[in-house]
């Protein structure tokens, strides 16, 4: 008989994947990882920043891997934060982020259900929708009861699978939970992110390292919170006796313009005018201008509250690539 509690998470390379193996890790977790291919890029990431994560290989794309990797780790807990997750890339490819984004979760939630079998409940499982789900917003703040109105490719693709984790809880009585979570940043943040582009750039500029940033539309306003908050509402969803749907979100929005006011603050540079140009190849097709969630459920069920506000998780940004691009240019 297992004593240590187990856990699968797919999209183990992004800061999500990272964090929550962190969390899991130091709750007494044994943790398997769903890996794209042996010859993928950021398996040694993995490696190096969570050395004890069990990785196996598997696709969202491909349904017996997904049965190989669960008959492999035998989960207690499935996360399932796989996806092709960046906004702008889902209408250059629509039909791959649908594929994976979209059809990917209900292949994991297929496979989850025929390896628990006649024990539906044995396996808890959590789907990583998102915000961008209520794309033009018909309620401020969105709450878990908002209509979800998407306004990109990625978007609806999240939308399907929100759903339908919510109809295989409804249909199987599965232990499926989703968070609907608003933007959520860190220093592992991917550079094509809008917080982690600047934040480099910001670095690099205050270096000498390049003179400007390209930007789009600076003043669509968003809920930006600290990665590493959000996947402890990620386990915290896990815990309770029923699953559900929860907004995890600070509650509070910031303009682009701040976002840009903060990262070049934080290296001493108070008028950036001269470091920003905008580019209309990076506004969206259809843009989602205000999004801000309303967290109260998330409060009150789970006990959770985010501990990293705007201005400090900026800083924490910009200093890591500080660092980072520091390190760069001596070598």
């Amino acid at each position: 008989m297992r004593t240590m509690p187990r856990a699968l998470i797919t999209g183990i390379t992004g800061q999500d994947g990272l964090y929550l193996s962190e969390l899991l890790l130091a709750k007494g977790y044994e943790v398997f990882g769903l890996i794209r291919g042996q010859n993928n890029p950021r398996w040694e990431l993995v490696n190096t920043t969570v050395p004890e994560v069990q990785l196996l290989t598997g696709d969202l794309m491909d349904m017996s891997s997904l049965m190989r990797a669960l008959e492999v780790a035998q989960p207690d807990e499935v996360y399932n934060l796989g996806a092709i997750s960046f906004v702008a890339y889902s209408w250059e490819n629509a039909h791959l982020t649908t594929d994976v984004t979209g059809k990917g979760v209900l292949s994991m939630l297929e496979a989850t259900r025929l390896h628990a079998g006649n024990d539906i409940g044995k396996v808890r499982f959590y789907q990583a929708s998102s915000s961008e789900m209520f794309g033009k917003v018909q309620e401020v703040p969105q709450r878990e009861s908002t209509l979800l109105w998407p306004r990109s490719p990625y978007g609806v693709a999240k939308v399907f699978g929100h759903y339908m984790t919510i109809n295989y809880r409804e249909s199987y009585g599965m232990h499926a939970s989703s968070g609907i979570l608003f933007n959520h940043e860190s220093p592992r943040r991917g550079t094509e992110f809008v917080t982690r582009k600047v934040t480099q750039a910001v670095a690099r500029i205050s270096l000498g390292l390049q003179d400007e940033i390209v930007m789009g539309n600076l003043d669509a306003r968003r809920d930006w919170g600290f990665a590493g908050d959000y996947v402890d509402a990620m386990w915290r969803m896990l815990q309770q006796e029923e699953a559900d749907d929860y907004v995890i979100a600070t509650g509070e929005t910031h303009s682009i313009r701040e976002l840009l006011d903060a990262a070049f603050a934080q290296v001493g540079i108070d008028d950036w005018t001269g470091h920003v140009r905008q580019d209309p190849q990076f506004m969206r097709p259809a843009e989602v201008e205000l999004l801000i969630g309303d967290p109260t459920k998330a409060r009150e069920n789970l006990g959770w509250t985010p501990t990293v506000p705007f201005q400090e998780l900026v800083a924490m940004m910009v200093d890591h690539d500080l660092t980072e691009q520091r390190a760069l240019a001596g070598a």
